[in-house]
């Protein structure tokens, strides 16, 4: 149920003049390849598309850090640069504020010149409260500071930690509500001391831009990526790990020489190695394409004929909420995917998607033959997937947390 049961006082806690929807993370922006930090930025602009004042807060470093009027004044939202918003695909509504962080702050394993004590004790009390209605954070040190500081707070943790809940933090009435995406992580959350009624299991959404049909890049990406006489194109996007099953694609990819993979994905490091993993394998019929922005990720998932989502069975499986599933089926193009605990409920889902028993390459290879006679490809992708898929839009899931939120915070976010 809503967190209507936990009223704020007024007197105590007075409305702040800009009552500014704040979402932080205690990193540098952008970092392309750390989907965590996607996660951040997709909320935050949901929101704003939604019509709140979200501002994204950020650190940044380096001798730009250095300008004293900035330290001054650190806390001044404004429109992304076109880098920031380019890479997370960040829509016009949404404001981003860095704060800046000079030497030597990090440089040493020391809680006073640490980033968490100068977000804490400076600029979370004297620049951020004044113009502060909600912090929303997976950075649960931030989330204490607010809430020590009189602002409503909304918590995420997406991975079990090991970590106890202090009770005058999650039971005082301005920590408002604890999101996870894995009913296990919920469960260690709750063993930790968070109160059952302080936390829910929400899903990850997708992005818009995935869901816009783009024929006219999808076809490049064919012509592209389509040689030696191959007339499929099989599609991975995400990290490249081997948990993640990467490594049990290159022997998917030599099982299947007829059909193209195109692998999206991973720092320079990785991309090498993975090249060389598959030449030493003398596996042609495989390319790495390293990261991609959004725009070209989106029609590349596109333009397949099936996408994979090899995840094998690890420890991460139980509770992974992965961001590219849903982008996935947001492209409506088929899916051959693993049937990871985390992944089970959309087995039943109205989907075009074909199954498999993880860690077995063969298997996982059969699947994508059968996929592919199945659910020939489309340029209008699947309708049944794009219609599921709508309920999971970042806007829905922000919507659904705010339900949680106290009704006169969510008034004064609205004014």
């Amino acid at each position: 149920m809503p967190n209507s049961q936990f009223p704020i006082p007024n007197s105590q806690y007075p409305i702040p003049m800009s009552p500014y929807y704040v979402f932080f993370t205690r990193n540098i922006l952008p970092q392309p390849n750390v989907a965590s930090l996607v996660q951040v930025a997709h909320s935050a602009n949901a929101a704003a598309n939604l019509g709140l004042p979200a501002v994204l807060v950020y650190l940044r470093k380096g001798w730009t850090a250095l300008n004293p009027v900035d330290l001054l004044h650190p806390f001044q939202p404004r429109k992304p640069d076109e880098t920031l918003a380019k890479i997370y695909n960040i829509q016009e509504n949404l404001k981003v504020a860095d704060l800046p962080m000079p030497w030597p702050i990090d440089l040493w394993d020391n809680k006073w010149t640490s980033s968490s004590t100068i977000v804490s004790k400076y600029y979370l009390p004297i620049h951020l409260r004044k113009s502060t209605q909600i912090v929303h954070s997976r950075d649960w040190n931030f989330v204490k500071a607010a809430i020590k500081n009189g602002i409503p707070a909304i918590y995420e943790q997406h991975h079990h930690e090991n970590k106890k809940f202090e009770p005058e933090i999650v039971r005082n009435s301005l920590f408002q509500i604890a999101v996870t995406v894995a009913d296990t992580v919920r469960e260690s959350m709750m063993q930790n001391g968070m109160p059952p009624e302080k936390v829910i299991m929400l899903h990850n959404g997708f992005n818009h831009l995935f869901f816009a049909r783009q024929t006219a890049a999808s076809q490049n990406w064919r012509q592209q990526l389509l040689t030696d006489g191959r007339q499929h194109l099989a599609v991975y996007a995400g990290g490249l790990y081997p948990f993640k099953g990467v490594d049990m694609l290159v022997d998917v990819a030599e099982e299947l020489p007829g059909v193209q993979f195109a692998i999206a994905g991973g720092t320079e490091s990785q991309v090498t190695a993975y090249q060389k993993l598959a030449k030493s394998q003398q596996v042609n019929n495989i390319k790495f394409l390293g990261y991609l922005p959004q725009n070209q990720l989106a029609s590349l998932l596109q333009a397949a004929d099936v996408l994979t989502h090899p995840h094998c069975w690890t420890e991460a499986a139980t509770f992974t909420s992965p961001l590219k599933f849903f982008d996935y089926m947001a492209s409506g193009t088929p899916i051959v995917a693993t049937e990871i605990p985390s992944l089970r409920e959309f087995k039943s889902g109205n989907i075009a998607a074909t199954w498999c028993e993880p860690d077995n390459p063969y298997q996982f290879a059969q699947s994508i033959q059968s996929s592919l006679i199945k659910y020939p490809r489309k340029v209008e992708g699947y309708a049944e997937t794009l219609d599921f898929v709508k309920q999971f839009s970042w806007e829905n899931r922000i919507e659904k947390i705010l339900s949680y939120v106290d009704e006169q915070v969510r008034s004064q976010l609205l004014t």
